[in-house]
């Protein structure tokens, strides 16, 4: 694994974890920095899960393994957003 590919990893994880918040509706109660953690997160998960599915590698964009990522991210920002503003409580 070079720096690049770690770079890329976080650049794309934050990308979609800038999307699964973006598509959410509601306000978030979470940061900036969480939700790059949180795309990130789901950006890794959602390729394992394609891996496993055996749809990690098509011909152009990989718009399955790009939609789980997403989906992903929409889940777990929902899901950070719940706990943190249940526990301000």
């Amino acid at each position: 694994m070079t720096i690049q590919s770690i770079l890329g990893a976080i650049v794309i994880g934050a990308v979609i974890g800038v999307v699964g918040r973006l598509l959410l509706p509601g306000k978030q109660a979470i940061g900036w920095i969480l939700t790059i953690v949180v795309g990130i997160v789901a950006a890794l998960l959602g390729t394992l899960l394609a891996q496993v599915l055996g749809v990690e590698t098509t011909s152009g964009i990989d718009w399955i393994e790009l939609v789980m990522q997403v989906v992903l991210a929409v889940v777990g920002v929902g899901l950070v957003a719940g706990l943190r503003r249940g526990s301000k409580v």
